[in-house]
């Protein structure tokens, strides 16, 4: 399996992995430190978390068009050291409007370095092995979720910054990596002729029916996914040992998502990434009802694993989905366009913040099937898209 990929894709796959351990030694446990240790409200707290993607929805769409136009080891070097700068921001942070601007630039980094990441993926990558190399990439960020809480729940990342300290050397480090990638490695760039403006590209985006439609769906499912890094945490955290319950919640998600990648891949392949995305809404939604139906710990458990699935649904095709539609010239501005489905990463904290503090944890139930509506009103949108690409034959074949 390894000897498929090339050292590119190798060198960015073990990069996200150790970059995102890092990140999820501290970012899961944010919304607990902001309102824990800082004093912020939920609302406010829902507010920072949500302040990341909102910024994502234009810088992602600005980066991906960057990378087509100046190179994607460029964007990736210069996204990765200015990360490693706002988590160092956020172990000294003391102030409400400080952490919205560190939690901004954190957006606007991902947003930055994801579609170049991808983008360049697919530029090295064979088209029968693209399945493969960007599973193992989601492969390693899931890996990386299951390691990182553990070592954020023993560093104390709930309640203290040295998770944040570590996390910015490792992003350091990385960013070194890539660097000395750059000096070693060469990849062809597209002829300058074919480079489109900027307006131009946003022509091509704003026309393209399948596109839109499909951002829409996803949109919508994010907004309820958005839940695991906001409404859940702060939701659990009222249990009895509720931050040691989330960490081992969130190691649950990784697992499951190892073990059901691969078979909900396979089953996926039989019809088109469209229809696993729209499943995938449906049953993430499951999974959130039943963090308001359920109580006990080991039951927990079974919704996060039902939501998880879901999660495995929508985002293991996602990248197969925009590579499957997005014009060759123009990779990283559709990988980057993507970045406008943060809409629902940015709304959906908000909402859920509102709906905590309107229905309180004792009304779980009915905060919970709220949320849920939000991700089954995506499953129109996408099984359209699906109709529509089988009605346009826009389909490639994948090889796992």
């Amino acid at each position: 399996m390894w000897k498929k990929l090339n050292r590119i894709s190798l060198h960015i796959i073990i990069g996200t992995f150790f970059a995102r351990a890092a990140t999820f030694m501290t970012i899961p446990f944010l919304s607990i430190y902001l309102t824990k240790v800082k004093g912020i409200s939920a609302i406010e707290a829902g507010m920072i978390i949500g302040i990341s993607s909102f910024v994502s929805i234009f810088s992602g769409f600005i980066g991906g068009y960057l990378s087509d136009r100046f190179g994607r080891k460029n964007v990736m070097i210069g996204s990765v050291w200015l990360w490693s700068l706002v988590f160092i921001g956020f172990a000294i942070a003391n102030d409400v409007w400080l952490f919205f601007l560190l939690n901004a630039l954190n957006g606007i980094c991902r947003s930055f370095f994801e579609p170049s990441s991808r983008a360049l993926l697919s530029d090295v990558t064979k088209q029968e092995h693209k399945l493969l190399v960007f599973n193992l990439r989601y492969a390693a960020i899931n890996v990386a979720a299951a390691i990182g809480p553990l070592f954020g729940l023993k560093m104390g990342s709930a309640s203290s910054t040295s998770a944040f300290w570590l996390t910015a050397f490792i992003y350091a480090l990385y960013g070194l990596s890539l660097w000395w990638m750059s000096q070693r490695e060469t990849v062809s760039s597209q002829p300058k002729e074919t480079r489109v403006t900027f307006w131009n590209a946003c022509t091509v985006i704003v026309h393209d029916k399948i596109f839109l439609l499909g951002m829409i769906g996803i949109t919508l499912g994010v907004a309820g996914y958005s839940q695991f890094n906001s409404t859940i945490p702060q939701y659990v955290s009222s249990y009895t040992d509720g931050v040691q319950l989330f960490s081992y919640l969130i190691v649950v998600n990784a697992i499951t998502v190892l073990i059901a990648q691969y078979p909900i891949t396979r089953i996926g392949k039989l019809y088109s990434p469209a229809v696993s995305i729209a499943l995938g809404t449906i049953t993430s939604g499951i999974g959130l009802c039943l963090f308001g139906l359920f109580h006990h710990p080991l039951l927990l458990v079974t919704a996060m694993v039902v939501f998880t699935i879901g999660e495995v649904m929508m985002f293991t095709m996602t990248d197969l989905f925009v590579d499957q539609i997005a014009k060759p010239q123009m990779k990283g501005l559709y990988f980057g366009a993507m970045g406008f489905t943060s809409i629902g990463n940015a709304f959906g904290p908000v909402v859920g913040g509102f709906l905590l503090s309107f229905f309180g944890v004792s009304q779980g139930g009915y905060l919970f099937a709220s949320l849920a509506l939000l991700s089954f009103l995506g499953f129109p949108f996408l099984f359209y898209v699906a109709y529509l690409v089988k009605e346009k034959k826009q389909t490639v074949e994948y090889s796992a």
